[in-house]
């Protein structure tokens, strides 16, 4: 049995003079997203399962691992080391949906959940080690109740909530104000792993720490908490707190007041998902201008449904970083899903909804972007953005994330509106041969043939050595031609995503590829300035410079 499981390989210590102490237990789902692709598609416990996004795994079930796949690798590859692999895209609402039935079951165990994201959530632990015996005996009872709900799951129990989160991922009860201790030797990357507790920059920041050979989280700990707050970012000031397992206050948390909480009277009832879900976005709108109103965000959310037969549903969800409307909208769909799908659903429609912020922020904490400002222009474009992807399908809208790439197009990754904004790959990444800065004004994507010529006419080509095979001298567009000016170039470029589409499939395909800036003549306010990609000994306009 899972809970059989855990206990072997723990590391189990009762607390001892600690007794007293406020005790966080954090129960985890391992490979929660392949988990629930798995139990989507109905596949046999033996089939090795990977979850994509961007076309690159984020997620594989252990079956998978075994076989080599791993965490960030392409589509390609992971499918290269493992054949049998079944390959599901990222739905954080199946996810969720999905988790809810192991949230009751939870639940129904020890009372005062809070979800961190779907496969993990937390609890007090003082209560339930009092009500089972012991903190031992706590731990089994729930990864029992997670084994009745069809999943396995691993405890974890520290002073410190993300103590215990990291606690959970290894299945160990950390001793009271042992914390510390049992941190200090684990990989600093550690401080980063979990999302639900660490802010996206956390991830520079452990790189950070690795380059500076601060590489266990004990040698991050050793530092003063003077010269962290002197030499890093807010964020890192937490990170410090974590890996020094002091108390986790959160930034100026207090009770919000009784007004913010909002509620919507169902009329008619609601017995189908996308009702609620419009209903839920209607409340998370109506909340966010109440919090506005007060300075606040909230962290901390509490969702309560009650049904036509008096039935009574409520879920507590935290967030590391202050909810957006949109979040709100989000995670009161995913729960109304997880609610009237699960096999318990509620015997009669949902009469009512609720939603109160349990856990509330100055609204400074709240900083968003273009698209997810809170002014009024802001909020009426992604408003028209949303209903265009309403009207035409979710991916009609995108926008551009900045990526990793040697060429123009490659640097951009266009991700649909209200997706993660994660790029293809990696920017930071040195890419030797990238053209060189600005980049182009104005990319041409079916890049159009032109003819590069020197002063005798004689076609320009590029030699093996990288080289011009003369001086370039002019430029003919289709039945138009400039004389040059200037060139800069050429620059070989050693991929393969250049290779025409009727061949790139072919993995034998393989052609020489360089670049060159021209500048073409005319007025000083006709100036233009071409980039020029060179394959099968053809020059193409690849875009245009202002």
């Amino acid at each position: 049995m899972p809970g059989r499981r855990h206990r072997d390989r723990s590391t189990v210590i009762l607390p001892g003079k600690g007794k007293g102490a406020a005790r966080v237990l954090a129960l985890w789902c391992p490979d929660w997203p392949a988990v629930a692709a798995a139990a989507m598609a109905r596949l046999p416990a033996t089939q090795p399962v990977a979850v994509l996004f961007a076309n690159r795994v984020i997620a594989c079930s252990a079956i998978a691992r075994a076989d080599g796949v791993r965490r960030g690798l392409k589509r390609r590859e992971a499918q290269g080391r493992c054949p049998d692999l079944f390959l599901a895209q990222a739905d954080p609402d199946r996810d969720a949906r999905l988790f809810e039935p192991v949230v009751a079951a939870v639940d129904a165990t020890v009372p005062g959940v809070e979800v961190l994201r779907p496969g993990l959530l937390v609890l007090g632990a003082r209560g339930a080690a009092r009500f089972f015996g012991s903190e031992e005996e706590a731990a089994e009872r729930l990864v029992d109740a997670a084994a009745a709900a069809g999943v396995e799951a691993q405890i974890g129990i520290a002073d410190e909530l993300s103590t215990a989160v990291i606690a959970a991922r290894r299945g160990a009860i950390v001793p009271a104000g042992a914390g510390a201790r049992f941190l200090a030797p684990m990989p600093v990357r550690e401080l980063a792993v979990e999302p639900s507790l660490a802010a996206p920059e956390r991830a520079d920041l452990v790189d950070l720490l690795h380059r500076l050979g601060l590489r266990r989280i004990g040698d991050f700990a050793a530092l003063s908490p003077a010269e962290v707050a002197s030499r890093f970012g807010a964020d890192a000031v937490l990170a410090h707190r974590c890996a020094r397992a002091q108390p986790e206050r959160p930034p100026a948390a207090r009770q919000p007041p009784r007004d913010l909480t909002v509620q919507y009277r169902c009329d008619p009832p609601i017995e189908r998902v996308d009702a609620a879900a419009f209903a839920g976005r209607m409340l998370a709108t109506q909340l966010h201008a109440e919090l506005s109103s007060a300075g606040l965000a909230c962290t901390r959310l509490s969702i309560f449904a009650e049904t036509d037969a008096g039935e009574e549903l409520s879920r507590i969800w935290r967030c590391a970083e202050p909810l957006t409307p949109d979040d709100t909208a989000d995670r009161v769909r995913w729960q109304l899903d997880g609610w009237l799908t699960r096999r318990d659903r509620p015997t009669a429609p949902i009469t009512l909804l609720r939603l109160a912020p349990v856990e509330v922020v100055a609204a400074g904490a709240l900083q968003l972007g273009l698209w997810g400002g809170v002014g009024e222009e802001d909020e009426r474009a992604r408003r028209a953005l949303i209903r265009v992807q309403g009207l035409l399908g979710g991916e009609a809208v995108r926008i551009g994330v900045l990526s990793g790439g040697r060429g123009p197009a490659e640097r951009i990754t266009m991700v649909a509106l209200g997706d993660e904004p994660v790029p293809a790959a990696d920017p930071a990444l040195p890419w030797p041969g990238r053209l060189p800065e600005p980049a182009p004004a104005l990319l041409l994507l079916n890049r159009p043939p032109v003819r590069l010529e020197a002063a005798d006419g004689t076609p320009i080509l590029v030699t093996e050595r990288a080289l011009f095979s003369a001086d370039p001298s002019r430029l003919h567009w289709g039945s138009k031609q400039w004389r040059l000016t200037g060139w800069a170039g050429p620059w070989p470029v050693d991929e393969r995503w250049w290779v025409p589409e009727s061949t790139e499939k072919d993995d034998t395909a393989t052609t020489f590829t360089a670049r060159a800036q021209v500048q073409l003549d005319g007025e000083p306010a006709d100036v233009r300035v071409l980039l020029l990609v060179y394959y099968d000994e053809t020059w193409r306009a690849e875009g245009l410079y202002d």
